[in-house]
């Protein structure tokens, strides 16, 4: 039986620096725990522009499309921003995103114990959060037609519909349905039934696919009072359900609650593929920080948390996830820090290697 693909497009500005640290988790997984993964890398974004012409190559794409999974570090820099809007690095990303079909988008907001100091929310209503927005990634008000800039009299009027289908809410709403079955059976649908049609098409579709799954505790909520349930007590969530504009600003405002934007992982799931796992692009939240890049200053902790992601949603390892996930709990228990995260002046802060190595050895201490 061969083992498990996993393509890696590490990208530009710190995204070589904290993919290089992935590397030694997934050759950590292989030495000691017998978990080898076939890897290839290739190139994605700026990167990919430099060599190519363009922020991803279509022999890039087929690979992205065969292997089990995708982990990307981050595209960028402003050294692209006179580049043509269709060779600007997101470009790439976005085709992964489109071509693959990667419809359920996953972000965590989990706030470990050692940093729930950074929250701007009390100590109490962050410790220990742990919930997960399901943003619907293909559909909505970001690629409903008609839109644009159209002249109307004698002004401008701009033009964008929110438009979906019940296809592409029951496929969503099966993922949120499946994640909630492997965490709290707990799901909350949010949207504006209040005032917009295709959020009552979205609370009828979320609540028929709810029949299916009788176990999960399904409740509905409009998506301006979930933004203020999640600041006034986020930790009465489990896993959150929403259309593609809400849940760009819920998961945004959710990453926040935990201090640290920087932390947090990304799950980008699609259709079930022939051995029944989903097309899956798994990438840390945070962008390309170019001004730091090669310097060894990059937080590589949220690249290493989208791998353990990887592990627990793309290659059925939920054990072997929670333990990279306790690793890198007690690495921050025991008081190691990026630049990022250090709140103490005069303190010296870890590089992007060291936190590394820290976390590694805290793998070996879980054997």
């Amino acid at each position: 039986m061969s083992n498990p693909s996993l393509l890696i497009l590490p990208g530009d500005g710190i995204g070589p620096e904290v993919m290089a640290e992935v590397r030694r988790v997934i050759d950590w997984f292989g030495d000691k725990r017998g978990l080898k993964f076939d890897v290839s890398e290739d190139l994605v974004g700026g990167s990919a522009y430099d060599a190519h012409g363009t922020p991803l190559t279509d022999e890039t794409m087929a690979k992205a499309q065969e292997v089990d999974a995708v982990l990307l570090g981050a595209v960028g820099g402003p050294k692209y921003d006179v580049l043509d809007f269709s060779v600007k690095p997101e470009r790439g990303l976005l085709r992964l995103r489109k071509e693959m079909d990667l419809y359920a988008n996953l972000r965590p907001a989990q706030c470990f114990d050692a940093l729930a100091d950074f929250s701007s929310l009390k100590k109490d209503v962050v410790a220990g959060l742990d919930i997960v927005i399901v943003r619907e990634l293909t559909s909505g008000i970001y690629f409903g037609e008609p839109r644009g800039i159209i002249e109307e009299g004698n002004e401008r009027v701009g033009i964008n519909t929110q438009r979906y289908t019940e296809s592409e809410i029951d496929r969503v709403a099966r993922s949120a349905f499946e994640l909630a079955m492997r965490r709290g059976k707990k799901l909350c649908s949010m949207e504006k039934a209040n005032v917009m049609e295709s959020g009552i098409l979205w609370r009828e579709v979320v609540t028929e696919v709810g029949k299916e799954y009788p176990e999960v505790e399904l409740s509905h909520m409009y998506a301006d009072a979930g933004a203020m349930q999640l600041c006034r007590w986020p930790k009465q969530f489990d896993v959150i359900v929403t259309d593609n504009l809400f849940g760009d600003l819920l998961s945004d405002a959710a990453a926040m609650l935990t201090g640290s934007l920087g932390m947090l992982p990304s799950a980008s799931l699609g259709a079930p593929m022939a051995n029944g796992r989903p097309k899956a692009l798994y990438e840390p939240v945070h962008g390309s920080a170019p001004d730091i890049a090669g310097q060894g200053k990059a937080n590589p902790i949220a690249c290493i948390l989208s791998f353990a992601m990887a592990l627990r949603y793309s290659f059925d390892k939920g054990d072997e996830a929670t333990r990279l996930e306790q690793a890198i709990e007690n690495v921050l228990a025991k008081g190691y820090r990026t630049a990022d995260l250090l709140g103490e002046e005069g303190k010296q802060p870890v590089s992007t290697s060291e936190m590394g190595t820290a976390i590694l050895e805290a793998l070996d201490e879980s054997l």
